[in-house]
């Protein structure tokens, strides 16, 4: 079994930027896909970013493409989301999850692990 820790998450003003990470222990992720969900308060958790085992393939929701970008060290057991142009809509705890296998999927269904999240608030 993993465990996943979240942080970085805070308060920025709209238009900022902020880099979350998510580091792994009980076992390395270097092989497993990686995912960052967020649930923002009365919705649904919702599919922000999915990275593959191998960090050679990333996948985005429509909605933070181009803004974010997500990243991994497997040495280092770490994957890391950098936040930029942040709006208000980006407010949301951010959690980050892993999978048992080396493709990313962008449904939380798929995933076998996960943190207890990281709030972000952006104020406008």
């Amino acid at each position: 079994q993993v465990e996943l820790v979240e942080s970085g998450g805070g308060l920025v003003q709209a238009g900022g930027s902020l880099r979350l990470s998510c580091a792994a222990s009980g076992r390395t992720i270097g092989s497993y896909a990686m995912g960052w969900f967020r649930q923002a308060p009365g919705k649904e958790r919702e599919f922000v970013a999915a990275i593959s085992g191998s960090g050679a393939s990333t996948y985005y929701a429509d909605s933070v493409k181009d803004r974010f970008t997500l990243s991994r060290d497997n040495a280092k057991s770490t994957v890391y989301l950098q936040m930029n142009s942040l709006t208000p809509e980006d407010t949301a705890v951010y959690y980050c999850a892993s999978r048992i296998y080396s493709i990313a999927l962008p449904s939380a269904s798929g995933y076998a692990s996960w943190g207890q999240g990281t709030q972000v608030t952006v104020s406008s």
